[in-house]
């Protein structure tokens, strides 16, 4: 079943309407080519209920659709997890959203550090966080999210600390960290209903002193196992642990 994000605005729960417009409209009709009477599922990219419609009336405005129920069992991980990628070099990160979104990261956060060798203009900054979050809400529509995963634009490493110091679990794989059943052990307590930090590096990994001052606001460097991940696979790695540890 084809499923469509529409602001909480859009539907009325009393009057069992549900309205559809922007680029969507143009999809439902002339890509899917969807007629009158076929369902489709809604949800508003914020809680975790999908509400499921048919189609009424379309023009090429809006698609007007008919709420037939709504589903409570939610689709979201049962604590939120917020991916702090360090900037990769070329679309490795539009590859990195898109398939964190698919595993349940309930928001991602480019960070530059001292080895990241891509530096964004300040004039681009918000056209690339812009696609960056078409990329998010594609996958999210794919994966069938309660969620669109928010893509926050690039911040220096200091204030990715910050943003994370009030999160209750903090990780960072770090590849001269030690102890992998210290690793798994800490897997394996994940509280729910709580907020979990991921630092991963960029290419080269972080330097040192990064390690250093993460560890003095609490994170947690910790290891992945003996083998060197690439950027695009350790994020990757993480998240299909936690969604393992984390799926109700």
């Amino acid at each position: 079943m084809h499923q469509f994000f529409v602001d909480r605005s859009q539907i009325d729960i009393e009057k069992k309407r549900v309205i559809i417009t922007g680029n969507d409209v143009n999809h439902i009709r002339n890509v899917l080519r969807m007629k009158e009477g076929e369902e489709l599922a809604v949800r508003d990219g914020v809680d975790d209920r999908e509400y499921r419609c048919a189609v009424h009336t379309m023009d090429e405005n809006q698609v007007v659709c008919e709420l037939r129920f709504i589903q409570e069992d939610g689709t979201e991980l049962s604590s939120r997890v917020h991916l702090f990628q360090g900037l990769p070099k070329a679309d490795k990160l539009e590859f990195i959203i898109q398939k964190t979104v698919e595993l349940g990261v309930y928001e991602i956060i480019p960070v530059e550090t001292g080895r990241s060798v891509v530096k964004i203009e300040p004039k681009k900054v918000r056209q690339k966080t812009e696609r960056w979050q078409a990329i998010a809400e594609a996958a999210a529509k794919q994966s069938k999210r309660g969620i669109v995963p928010i893509v926050r634009e690039p911040m220096s490493f200091e204030k990715a600390l910050e943003l994370a110091s009030s999160m209750q679990v903090k990780l960072i794989p770090y590849e001269l960290a030690e102890g992998m059943e210290r690793t798994k052990e800490l897997f394996s307590k994940l509280p729910e209903n709580t907020d979990i930090a991921v630092f991963i590096g960029p290419e080269g990994g972080f330097e040192e002193g990064e390690i250093k001052r993460a560890a003095q606001h609490g994170i947690q460097p910790i290891t992945l196992g003996k083998r060197i991940l690439r950027t695009e696979t350790a994020g990757l790695t993480v998240m299909a642990w936690l969604m393992y540890q984390l799926e109700k």
